[in-house]
């Protein structure tokens, strides 16, 4: 999908601001209501957008320490085991496999360095 300068002016006003409404990206953006929520339908429509959710500060919450961890998988278990596992951790916020020396790496929250 073609994206222009409003595509990217919207999905940027609400990578800012999450919780903004239509009309009110209608307004700081100067185009009306119907073309806003127009370009926001086909944007989530064509999977250009796939959520809209508030940006989560988790120091805020008692976690400010976050750290990125590699791991090595035993191939016997498999990744998809490991990571099914690893989802019930809240404490991890992000897997993705990897290339390289490591299989995934795990992005993790912490309230400290000892944590």
């Amino acid at each position: 999908m073609r994206i222009d300068s409003l595509d990217v002016s919207l999905i940027e006003l609400l990578t800012d601001e999450p919780g903004l409404g239509v009309m009110e990206c209608s307004k700081r953006l100067g185009v009306a209501r119907g073309t806003a929520q127009n370009r926001l339908n086909r944007l989530h429509e064509s999977g250009v957008i796939t959520r809209i959710a508030p940006h989560i500060d988790p120091s805020a919450m008692g976690y400010p320490v976050i750290t990125f961890c590699s791991l090595q998988i035993q191939q016997n278990f498999g990744q998809t085991g490991v990571a099914a596992e690893l989802a019930k951790i809240p404490e991890i916020l992000e897997m993705h496999t990897v290339s390289g020396s490591s299989d995934m790496l795990v992005k993790i929250v912490a309230r400290s360095t000892k944590d």
